[in-house]
This record gives C-alpha cells, sequence and structure tokens, in this order.
C-alpha cells in the first residue's frame, strides 16, 4: 500500500505518558516496536508474521494480512498512535481486494457527515464504524487528527 502520515501527537498513548524525544537509543526503539506489537496483536488482527520496527516518528510494518481490511486496519492502529508520523506499509495480504479510502477527521466531523461526504447519505454511518473496529468503541467517539477506513460500498 505504501507510506502513509498520520498528526504525530493527535492519536492513541501506547508510549506510556511524556513526550517522545527526537533523539532516541537502539533501546527506545525496540521497546516502541514492543508496544505497538502488543497493542496490535491485542486486537485479534489475521497477521502472519507480523513484525513492526520504529524509527524516531515513522513505523514500518511487516507481515501477511489475512485481507485488505485487516491490513489497513493495522496500518491505522499504528498510524492512529501517539508519537508515530508515518507508516510504511510493506505488508502482503492473502486475498487481494480492492483498498479503501482513508479520510482525516477534523473538528466537526461526524460518522454521519463523513458517510454523507463519502456515500452520499448520513445513515450509512455504520458502514464506517464497522470498518474502523475494534479502534473505534463507539460512534461518537472520534477526535481531529484520527485516520479512518471508509470502504467502497456497493
Amino acid at each position: 500500500m505504501g507510506l502513509f502520515s498520520f498528526i504525530k501527537n493527535a492519536g492513541a498513548k501506547v508510549f506510556g505518558i511524556g513526550k517522545i524525544t527526537e533523539v532516541e537509543t537502539a533501546e527506545a526503539a525496540a521497546a516502541k516496536s514492543a508496544k505497538l506489537l502488543s497493542a496490535v496483536e491485542a486486537l485479534g488482527f489475521g497477521v502472519t508474521d507480523l513484525d513492526i520496527t520504529v524509527d524516531g516518528d515513522s513505523a514500518t510494518i511487516y507481515g501477511e494480512a489475512e485481507d485488505q481490511a485487516t491490513r489497513e486496519k493495522t496500518v491505522l492502529v499504528v498510524g492512529n498512535t501517539e508519537g508515530i508520523a508515518s507508516v510504511d506499509d510493506r505488508m502482503t495480504t492473502a486475498i487481494q481486494e480492492p483498498e479503501a479510502q482513508f479520510h482525516t477527521v477534523v473538528r466537526g466531523d461526524t460518522l454521519g457527515k463523513i458517510a454523507k461526504k463519502y456515500y452520499g447519505n448520513a445513515m450509512k454511518y455504520p458502514v464506517i464504524f464497522e470498518a474502523n473496529k475494534p479502534m473505534l468503541s463507539h460512534p461518537d467517539k472520534i477526535y481531529p487528527g484520527q485516520v479512518l477506513r471508509i470502504p467502497a460500498i456497493d
């Protein structure tokens, strides 16, 4: 899929309390990689040989996802983490499918507004909610800077 940009300080706080320094040791990068790997694995995604490396504010993901949705969700979990500004997706998929679009949430966005923009119908917001589970726990719990999957619908 390639390289994706995220808002570095808008994501979930997987790394704990405090700012991330610009100069990092190899141990700190390895610890971040391990935390991201644990966060993705805790969601139960079907990714074989998952590996995540962190270099500064960039992460690279390797492995084989069971499908395109799993691949995209894995990229979003990593990218929507505070301190990560870009994700280099080097995963493959077992089943080839079309890629979804991505939407960066801005102030005032709701899933209904986003559904209206992409599907022409605000009542299609459950499609977006379902496409972003388990990262989203409730349709009203989105935040500016968060990146969401917008799958194609028939």
